[in-house]
């Protein structure tokens, strides 16, 4: 588990992180979002021991990050796949890794296998391509089986084949029990691997959830009738709000059960009956649009 409490850290005037409080459990991938300038990076750093807080706690299993006795064999982390010495090779980059947190050498072999990378032990990390490198980068992370995952943006460079393994194995590994911290800007893929989310912004908390309370609460009803005006009029008068589009009507305030039992009450013909419900990409947008501090100009 992770656990924040009252985190806040401060550059001078610049709040990065404002008095964040948040838990990951176990079990779940919980996504981690906001846009650019959130303090996603800042969180992410100060959970590691990276950067210190200037107020608040940032534990993993209940401790700081500076007091685990063995940090790889704790928690995994990737924010950096390129930060490795160019001239190593892939085997002797987790070589020391696992020689400098008492892991037997044969996990190497196990986890350069595991990401794919077993015929490439041998090459020098600094002729990777960006996608090798985020395997070896989450080989890393993963060297000391730990019970916690955090990693950031773990699909960059992958191709779909790639794409789909680390979708497969974050979950699997939430499977087993474990914390798994993924923060990425993809939403598409964050929607089909999260089982809850923590969006931030300008430094503080803004929603957390478990992923269908931010798609479902965005929900509307489609409905497609030959008699699409007069229906709208009646659906306003019990309270929905309407959009008419030629034939076609766009519901909010009302469910489908409720939209169909009025259609049939009034012996309105329905062409169409269906839920539509708001992408992970609109209801972030939605949730952070007071939030971008650097947006492109419209």
């Amino acid at each position: 588990m992770i656990q924040l409490s009252g985190l806040t850290k401060r550059y001078g005037e610049k709040v990065a992180v404002d008095d964040l409080s948040f838990t990951v459990r176990p079990g779940l991938v919980t996504g981690f979002l906001g846009p650019n300038g959130a303090g996603k990076s800042t969180t992410l750093r100060m959970i590691l021991g990276l950067d210190l807080p200037t107020s608040g706690t940032a534990t993993i299993l209940g401790r700081p990050h500076r007091e685990l006795p063995h940090p790889l064999r704790t928690i995994g982390s990737l924010l950096d796949a390129q930060a490795v010495h160019p001239g190593r090779t892939a085997y002797k980059h987790l070589l020391y890794l696992a020689q400098t947190n008492g892991i037997p050498a044969a996990r190497v072999d196990e986890v350069l296998g595991l990401v794919g990378l077993a015929e490439a032990a041998g090459e020098q990390a600094g002729g990777f391509s960006l996608g090798m490198g985020q395997r070896l980068g989450l080989a890393a992370a993963l060297l000391g089986d730990p019970p916690v995952l955090l990693l950031d943006e773990p699909v960059n460079g992958l191709d779909p084949e790639g794409v789909l393994w680390i979708r497969t194995l974050m979950r699997g590994l939430a499977a087993e029990g474990r914390t798994v911290l993924l923060s990425s800007h993809l939403m598409s893929e964050m929607a089909l691997t999260a089982d809850r989310l923590v969006v931030v912004g300008k430094g503080r908390l803004i929603a957390e959830g478990e992923i269908g309370d931010f798609t479902g609460a965005g929900a509307s009803v489609v409905v497609r009738t030959p008699e699409a005006a007069s229906f709208a009029g009646r659906l306003e008068l019990s309270g929905a709000c309407v959009q008419v589009h030629g034939d076609e009507l766009l519901v909010t305030g009302m469910g489908a059960p409720d939209v169909g039992r009025l259609a049939a009450a009034e012996s309105v013909t329905l062409f169409e009956l269906t839920t539509r419900h708001a992408s992970l990409e609109e209801a972030f947008m939605e949730l952070t649009r007071d939030a971008v501090e650097y947006g492109a100009a419209r």
